[in-house]
């Protein structure tokens, strides 16, 4: 990037940034992304890791949105068969539900047509068959329920972001995480654009005859820096998850879904040996969220007056938490919004384009919908007049079946699943080709090389050496919660007493940062006290 010149610079590496830096190189064009924190860092890493289309949108009749987000859904199912997987949604209807059973599953039926039955049809239950269903849930007041269908992310959501920036990358992209936008200016046909190199300090400049603002939550504040005045600003809403260990049965995944005693709905999203609780929604005028003592007992005292446990949860059992803003739009003539019913506000996008500064900025939106912004962000650039192959939409998905068939059964050939002797764990095979695609023969190859590259660097957690190989080699880790958080997500599912004992959290820096293993050691705890 240091004195570059760019077709498109993109600020912001969450999902809108990173599959705006997908699509435009994959269709030919010169880009830079940039974040001042690590790719997928704020609003993107604290998602539910949903793909839905917003079923809850037809309480308020948004029937365009959520066709859209169904079919973006669909795509997504079709193009990441390994990575995005269908769900089950089992929402139990109590006396404080807002809805009966019937009706709920009308709307069910509805919401399986306008997604143009992509997936396994809803089902209707009574109270004892929800119990047959998930013995977990407690049914002394409940009516009934349903079950539709949505998806769900195997890995965390900002590893999904990754993949697009890798992709962006394999297109001839520049990406740097840690690396803000200091200052821009607009110099004849082109912007001059001055960053600086968060952790070293070291500031450069390159140019771009256009600007991608997609910084999620301070997309107006960038704008406003130019002058840029826009149809649309950003609200802020906040969300929290509490991960606690499993609440469900692992006989097959399913999302449970209830209603709180504000009927606003949360659920309990199994991620691996964990559950996931939330999410609740909260207005605010800051960006920046933690979660506070009222939000852990707000979201305790409503599962547990929903599920049978044979202990209610306590503070004690969470293990970790989650806490983001949804950057939700709003038109500017629409007033200050004090008024507006919050929980109505819908997580669509917009996308506008100033042809006198040549900036495109996308407000708001949601993961599921990201392949939509990369195209609609694409079409906005050809509209500023650059030039654009055609979209062979090579830019995002798996691997081709072929080459999927192939590492199976090289996998089979060098008896791989059977170097795994933990229970209730996925197949290795499966997990190596869902994360890393074709990098995945790279770590067959390491393995075959030296046994050692296969085994678990910790106890804790699910990482084989090898693994730590091709993250320090291939996956832009600055700090080690970049890898912790991020690229893996051991800090979502492994206690943080468990994190600081495990033997092999050293050699995992080591393989990571070399001779800088220390200070990133160091920099990580201290992150984590000032959190806690």
């Amino acid at each position: 990037m240091r004195d570059g010149h760019f077709d498109v610079l993109v600020v912001g590496a969450g999902i809108n940034g990173a599959v705006s830096a997908a699509s435009l190189a994959g269709r030919g064009a010169t880009v830079a992304l940039i974040d001042r924190g690590d790719f997928g860092s704020f609003t993107s890493q604290e998602s539910s890791n949903l793909v839905w289309g917003g079923f809850k949108y037809l309480e308020n009749y948004e029937l365009p949105l959520v066709f859209g987000l169904c079919r973006s859904r669909n795509r997504l199912m079709k193009a990441y068969p390994d990575n995005i997987k269908e769900i089950g949604f089992l929402a139990a209807l109590d006396r404080g539900a807002p809805y009966p059973p019937w009706f709920a599953a009308l709307g069910a039926t509805a919401y399986w047509a306008i997604g143009l039955f992509g997936t396994k049809p809803p089902k209707l239950f009574g109270a004892e068959t929800i119990k047959e269903a998930e013995p977990a849930i407690n049914t002394r007041s409940v009516r009934g329920g349903i079950q539709y269908q949505d998806a769900y992310l195997i890995d965390n959501d900002s590893r999904f972001v990754f993949s697009f920036v890798r992709s962006a990358i394999e297109a001839g992209a520049a990406a740097a995480n840690y690396v803000e936008l200091v200052s821009a200016d607009r110099v004849g046909e082109r912007w001059v654009a001055r960053l600086r190199d968060v952790d070293s300090g070291e500031e450069f400049t390159t140019t771009a005859r256009a600007i991608v603002n997609a910084a999620g939550p301070f997309v107006d504040a960038i704008n406003g820096q130019w002058g840029l005045a826009t149809e649309h600003r950003i609200v802020y809403s906040k969300g929290i998850h509490l991960v606690v260990p499993r609440l469900t049965t692992t006989r097959h995944d399913r999302v449970l879904a209830f209603f709180d005693d504000t009927q606003r709905l949360f659920y309990v999203i199994p991620m691996g040996r964990r559950s996931v609780i939330g999410t609740t929604d909260t207005r605010i005028d800051t960006p920046f969220t933690e979660v506070d003592a009222d939000d852990r007992e707000f979201l305790l005292e409503q599962i547990n007056a929903r599920l049978d446990l044979a202990q209610p949860l306590t503070v004690a059992d969470i293990i970790a938490e989650r806490s983001g803003v949804r950057p939700l739009v709003v038109k500017r003539t629409g007033g200050d919004h004090t008024t507006t019913d919050w929980t109505s506000l819908s997580r669509k996008h917009e996308i506008e384009r100033d042809d006198d500064l040549s900036v495109v900025t996308v407000f708001g939106g949601k993961l599921t919908d990201c392949l939509n912004v990369g195209e609609e962000v694409a079409t906005e650039i050809e509209e500023l007049g650059i030039p654009l192959e055609r979209d062979l939409r090579n830019w995002y998905g798996e691997p081709a079946k072929a080459t999927r068939t192939e590492f199976y059964r090289q996998a089979k050939l060098m008896k791989l699943d059977r170097l795994r002797s933990k229970p209730d764990t996925e197949r290795l095979s499966d997990r190596l080709w869902r994360r890393y695609g074709r990098r995945a023969f790279d770590l067959l190859e390491a393995i075959r090389a030296d046994p050692k590259m296969g085994e678990d660097i910790m106890d804790s957690a699910d990482y084989l050496r090898a693994e730590l190989h091709n993250a320090a080699e291939h996956e832009l880790i600055v700090k080690l919660d970049d890898f912790m958080r991020r690229r893996s997500k051991i800090d979502l599912v492994v206690h943080d007493d468990a994190i600081r004992n495990s033997p092999g959290l050293r050699e995992v820096a080591e393989i990571l940062f070399g001779d800088d293993a220390e200070r990133r050691l160091d920099e990580y705890f201290a992150e984590k006290r000032s959190i806690v």
